[in-house]
């Protein structure tokens, strides 16, 4: 049986969700050939597709911001739109863990607005964790949210919501000093309690040495192989996005320019009637003629307009 809203097989058994615990537990397992493949999804579909190929965990990012609403960066994203693109994923997510990324200052202001925006993730969303972007200075946020049962992925390195302050996206610890402060913030955070730290747009070896420094896993978006898990922007991934290929993207298919050509071909179809063809049209039911009681039909007899007497 099939539901209409999802398209799920609601007569097979659900398949077992992978949980925190689970995530934090593959920290041990990542140099066997186990490392966590996460990506990004905005909408049911997106999840669909991810959830059935296999990812460990989604994340809606406010990178929503940049490849759904077209912007320059993530910084005008709001909580309700992430809350929103929330939603939508949840629906199409049966077995991948799923993160709510915490917009530009919907955390930074106080710890108690920190704990209602990931409140609100997790209750109107459908979140089962969330993430934020921060190291030291955030630590004391963590263990809170962390000790009120919110579970908490940090996000070090290149912080896209400090993009002005980092002068574009630019790759960081590159220095000596510049290492050493975004090693000291991932450990702070790891003893904060955030169950795994993305590492975003470092050199590769200093990627290994946080991996190699704390207790819980890590996931790369630029910063090499040595990470115990990857994450990709979907549209990067998929080669949605065309007008930008960041050096650590590898487009694992060319989705764009497969929508062109089959657009085309539509519009080609569509302005030479070849679409829609007999097989896409509906026609009028054939029903079995029968002289004798065609004559006697009413749709046969005599219009009348008076009495007959």
């Amino acid at each position: 049986m099939t539901t209409a809203v999802t398209g799920r097989n609601t007569g097979s058994p659900m398949p077992s969700k992978i949980t925190v615990p689970e995530l934090r537990a593959r920290k041990s397992s990542a140099g066997r050939g186990d490392k966590l493949a996460m990506v990004t999804a905005y909408d049911a579909t997106f999840a669909r597709m991810f959830d059935g190929a296999g990812v460990d965990a989604i994340l809606v990012g406010d990178s929503l911001g940049m490849v759904i609403q077209g912007g320059t960066s993530t910084l005008p994203v709001t909580l309700d739109e992430v809350i929103y693109h929330c939603r939508a994923v949840a629906r199409g997510t049966q077995r991948a863990h799923l993160i709510g990324d915490m917009p530009f200052m919907s955390y930074q202001t106080s710890t108690d607005a920190a704990l209602l925006s990931a409140g609100r993730l997790m209750k109107e969303g459908g979140a089962e964790s969330v993430k934020l972007e921060g190291g030291r200075e955030l630590a004391d946020v963590i263990r809170r949210m962390v000790r009120m049962g919110i579970p908490v992925m940090a996000h070090v390195g290149l912080m896209p919501q400090r993009v002005h302050a980092m002068g574009g996206f630019k790759v960081q610890g590159r220095s000596d000093d510049g290492a050493d402060a975004i090693l000291e913030d991932a450990i702070a955070v790891a003893e904060a309690g955030a169950y795994a730290v993305v590492v975003e747009g470092v050199p590769a070896p200093l990627a290994e040495r946080i991996t190699n420094a704390i207790d819980v896993p890590t996931i790369g978006i630029g910063a090499g192989v040595g990470c115990d898990g990857q994450i990709l922007v979907s549209y990067d991934l998929l080669g949605l996005n065309d007008t930008m290929k960041p050096r650590f993207v590898k487009r694992f298919q060319e989705f764009f320019r497969l929508g062109v050509e089959a657009t085309r071909t539509y519009v080609d179809e569509v302005r030479n009637s070849t679409f829609p063809g007999p097989e896409h049209s509906f026609g009028l039911p054939v029903e079995p003629r029968n002289p004798v009681t065609d004559a006697l039909s009413p749709r046969h007899a005599p219009a009348t307009y008076g009495p007959t007497h």
